[in-house]
């Protein structure tokens, strides 16, 4: 089935249809999107890398989990497949497409599941709207970057903490000042909160942080200095090298401009998000809420222990409801919304 996960679009798969082995399933799913060309003239991958993954699922067997979901990130152009980071846009379509599927059975007015993100080992809980046991699309629920409304798919992220890095602050600090050849030192919160993230002001790179992005895509010395930074936090984070990965996400931020808590424009890694992905958005937001943080001084955020927080992108906001005690997170929430696109077979070269 192809499935639209929040901002995100893929073919969804259950597991056992696959080729068992990695690399035979990996040759599958680059047939499927069309990789590597940029356009993808060939699949059904949409020549964007918002557009250019897919999702594996299966019942799962792991106590009090009900669903194990594989999330598979791919490019356009190139011929890897990255299982390494989530994709909480993508887990928006896992609980649809395994009820449309039967995985699981359907609740009388909604249906609740525990999804076990394999790539990182991350679990949360989504409910989405069942009335009389049929699973509802049509709804109230507006996202920014999807046009119209739908039913909300509701998320609570129960252990998103380090999800790739090895803690929430992989170096130790909430504020890190980092030397990169060319560009100087520039300060940065290195932090995972279910996305490896690297979060700049904007002002330290000449840039508004209103800028739109298309705008952003085509400053092409800003893009050079933000992989110049990339590759520099990569072994600070734990990664290693990664030149050749999906993350760590880059972010400028910058104070709001529509009520919002903070604004953000960020690249994913080389593209700047025409939105903000679910757990970056999760990140940002508890950077919001760190002491020291780049944010400090320009993030406004509510009192309370229950805090909204209101992250701002090119095409609107996102909401995170985050319950803080001291400086740490323990609850992530947010809403989102998917539906299937089509479901029928996608035909593989022999």
């Amino acid at each position: 089935m192809l499935m639209r996960g929040g901002t995100s679009r893929g073919p969804f798969f259950v597991e056992a249809d696959l080729p068992a082995d990695p690399a035979g399933r990996d040759r599958v799913l680059l047939a499927a999107l069309g990789s590597p060309d940029p356009r993808q003239i060939d699949g059904l991958g949409g020549a964007h890398p918002l557009t250019s993954k897919a999702g594996i699922v299966r019942p799962s067997t792991t106590p009090g989990v009900d669903l194990d979901f594989l999330f598979a990130q791919l490019q356009p152009d190139g011929d890897t497949v990255d299982l390494t980071p989530n994709c909480g846009n993508m887990l928006a379509a896992v609980l649809p497409f395994a009820l449309e599927r039967g995985l699981l059975p359907v609740g009388a007015t909604t249906t609740t599941a525990r999804i076990l993100t394999l790539n990182t080992g991350m679990r949360c809980d989504v409910t989405v709207p069942t009335p009389g046991g049929r699973l509802q699309y049509r709804g109230a629920t507006r996202i920014d970057g999807v046009p119209g409304t739908a039913a909300a798919v509701r998320i609570e992220f129960l252990d998103t903490a380090g999800s790739v890095c090895p803690s929430l602050l992989p170096s130790g600090r909430a504020l890190d000042r980092i030397d990169v050849p060319g560009l100087g030192s520039v300060d940065a919160t290195l932090i995972d909160n279910g996305m490896p993230m690297v979060l700049v002001r904007a002002a330290d790179f000449g840039i508004a942080g209103d800028e739109t992005a298309a705008q952003l895509d085509a400053d092409p010395l800003l893009k050079e200095r933000l992989e110049a930074l990339r590759l520099a936090c990569g072994p600070l984070m734990g990664l290693g090298d990664v030149a050749s990965k999906n993350y760590p996400k880059m972010c400028l931020v910058a104070a709001p401009r529509q009520g919002g808590a903070l604004a953000t424009r960020c690249f994913i890694p080389h593209v700047c998000h025409d939105a903000i992905g679910v757990l970056a958005a999760v990140t940002v937001a508890t950077a919001c809420v760190l002491a020291g943080s780049v944010t400090a001084g320009i993030a406004h955020v509510p009192l309370g222990a229950t805090k909204t927080i209101s992250v701002e992108h090119p095409s609107g906001e996102f909401s995170v409801e985050l319950d803080v005690d001291g400086q740490q997170v323990t609850r992530a929430a947010l809403l989102r919304t998917a539906r299937p696109i089509m479901r029928g077979e996608v035909l593989i070269p022999d």
